[in-house]
């Protein structure tokens, strides 16, 4: 029998299909079984164009035969078939579509899309085997054909005896290899898994006998019962997908249990969305906010992404292009007829359908975090101690551009109303005389509340946020107003505060002079560590506390400075004291007629207030001794 040659391209063309495109050479089951759906389409629409077909869906089909003892496996269908000269033009010529073309030639409108496309997918056969046949008869024609190939060497073409239309590709699975096990294909466990993971929700039933146990009647009330083999037909797939099925067939409990069923989460889902969007760009999706975050999601291994299909065909397990990285925690599944695939759906195109779909889940999951923020806050609160933390990434990452999307999802403890806030509930309280939004940062509220710069705010009855995270800050610079109120540390050393007024008379010119001095020597006797030394009204009891000038308060630096890569950076501090307080009035005395005390109570307030900013003492020994000399 003449051997014939593929038409269009040589041995190096087959090669890269097999060892190149196809990655995984476990999806040759996916692209045949969607060829053989697409088969079954075409029978479909042929009846719906010709009064004399008619088409019963029971009759079709698709079966899959492992058979050990040959090392085969076949797919058969019941669909279309193909005639000589059509597996000549779609299966002797790589890369054609046959389906693409049958589409074309039948004007067919765009609810009937065929995904399969014999040339292409057909030949990630090679990947797991060393020939290939195809018996084949065509539903207009009497005679059958069988292909035969064994690689890109060429193929042959021979009558067959094949009674009913439509097609069967046996597969001879290649020999094991030291890289390479492919007896798992023969097993009908295997291949069960493979027709749920990715073909699932094909339309039509995907068939396979298996062999089941069961007690043998005459035993069954025996004390030891006797067990017997025998074969049964199981369907393998679950064919309507939910996503397919309209809303009002389904409730909470459906949408919860398709979660678990596709292990997003052994968590319970704190919100679902159900997308059907038809037009130019069609696609179905649910999408799930779940409860708590995977073990590793703050972590590099994490990847995220959705589900993504192909009129019912899994393309990608994870589609990160669909997410954006602010929303990196939804989980779910979309749909579309409409996407463009290359010549492999391992590969999809970065094209314009892609992008519309990825704003449009945007779009929606904004959304919904809205509505649960305004009418379920218990709920919202749950989701922001799970996923709050990637938001807050989300507004500084890629230099701020989603920060007006994402600064109203944002919720931070307010130390009014001893639970968390929105920034919009903030500045709706904000008395008409205070000018900015107050934070303060550490590493607890407990923490916070005792910090002394904390009280001079709040004796103003002013609302703080206080910020626990190590981000929280990079979040409000990168937000920097917000209703054009502009935010400002309590620890800054310009508070826009008026001091309390003093019943005291105002001091002399010369006072002023000497508190200059004072304050001027006790920064030459600190040294570079700080910017300056300043008094400050608005203190109570305590008698020393940190400020800072500019952008960069302690809490950054501390952040900044505990980084791998971070460099040794250091905030603008400023040494502020009491000026009411007692022990100022011992620094002035000490000015006057005793510097070496002046020097211990600085280097002693100086160390006193890094202490209480969080901050490690350069010279642990000499403050103690520091402290032994005033006892």
């Amino acid at each position: 029998m003449e051997k014939k040659q593929f038409k269009s391209e040589s041995k190096r063309l087959m090669d890269l299909m097999v060892n190149s495109i196809y990655t995984n050479k476990e999806i040759f089951l996916r692209e045949l079984i969607s060829n053989a759906s697409d088969a079954i389409d075409k029978v479909y629409y042929k009846t719906l164009t010709d009064k004399d077909k008619k088409f019963n869906k029971d009759d079709y089909y698709i079966r899959i035969h492992p058979n050990q003892d040959d090392r085969t496996v076949t797919i058969s269908d019941t669909g279309i078939g193909m005639t000589e000269k059509e597996l000549e033009e779609n299966i002797g010529t790589i890369a054609k579509s046959g389906s693409n073309e049958f589409k074309s030639e039948q004007k067919m409108e765009e609810e009937f899309d065929i995904i399969g496309q014999f040339g292409v997918g057909f030949y990630s056969a090679f990947m797991v085997s060393d020939k290939v046949e195809v018996e084949t008869k065509s539903i207009d024609e009497d005679q059958a054909y069988l292909w035969t190939s064994e690689g890109a060497d060429g193929y042959t073409i021979e009558p067959s005896d094949m009674k009913s239309h439509g097609s069967k590709i046996i597969l001879h699975i290649k020999e094991n290899t030291d890289d390479n096990n492919y007896d798992e294909y023969l097993e009908p466990y295997r291949i069960r898994s493979l027709v749920e993971k990715y073909s699932n929700y094909i339309r039509y039933p995907i068939k396979m006998v298996v062999e089941k146990s069961r007690v043998k009647e005459e035993t069954k009330d025996a004390e030891k019962p006797e067990y017997e083999s025998y074969l049964e037909d199981d369907v393998l797939n679950s064919m309507v997908p939910i996503w397919r099925k309209n809303k009002n067939e389904l409730n909470d409990e459906a949408y919860d249990n398709f979660y678990h069923e596709k292990r997003f989460g052994y968590d319970e889902p704190l919100a679902h969305i159900h997308l059907s969007i038809e037009g130019m760009l069609s696609y179905k999706a649910i999408l799930y906010i779940p409860g708590q975050p995977p073990f590793d999601y703050y972590t590099r291994d994490y990847e995220k992404g959705l589900e993504l299909y192909s009129n019912g065909v899994l393309i990608m397990d994870k589609c990160g292009e669909l997410l954006p990285d602010y929303f990196s925690f939804v989980k779910g599944v979309v749909d579309s007829e409409d996407l463009s695939l290359n010549i492999s759906r391992e590969m999809l195109q970065q094209d314009r359908q892609l992008r519309l779909i990825s704003r449009k889940i945007d779009s929606r999951i904004s959304e919904e975090l809205k509505n649960m923020l305004e009418n379920d806050r218990e709920k919202y609160e749950e989701f922001f101690l799970a996923f709050g933390n990637q938001l807050k990434v989300g507004t500084y990452d890629s230099w701020g551009q989603n920060k007006d999307k994402l600064q109203d999802f944002l919720l931070f403890y307010s130390s009014k109303e001893g639970k968390l806030v929105t920034l919009k509930e903030y500045v709706d309280r904000m008395p008409e005389d205070q000018k900015y939004i107050y934070f303060a940062s550490g590493s607890s509220v407990e923490h916070i509340e005792k910090l002394p710069q904390v009280t001079i705010v709040k004796d103003k009855n002013y609302e703080i946020l206080y910020l626990t995270e190590t981000i929280d800050e990079f979040v409000l610079q990168t937000i920097r107003q917000y209703a054009e109120k502009e935010f400002r540390s309590v620890s800054s050393d310009n508070l826009g505060l008026e001091a309390p007024k003093e019943n005291a008379d105002e001091p002399t010119a010369a006072e002023t002079e000497a508190d200059e001095k004072l304050l001027e020597k006790m920064k030459e006797i600190i040294g570079e560590e700080v910017v300056r030394v300043k008094t400050t009204g608005h203190l109570k009891d305590d008698v020393v506390y940190l400020s800072t000038e500019g952008e960069l308060t302690i809490e950054m630096e501390k952040t900044l400075n505990s980084m791998p890569q971070g460099g040794k950076v250091s905030a603008k501090k400023v040494l502020e004291i009491n000026k009411n307080h007692s022990v100022y009035k011992k620094l002035k005395e000490f000015y006057e007629k005793d510097e070496e005390q002046l020097e211990l109570y600085t280097h002693l307030l100086y160390n006193q207030a890094r202490l209480i900013a969080g901050l490690p003492i350069d010279d642990v020994v000499s403050f103690t001794q520091n402290i032994s000399k005033l006892m």
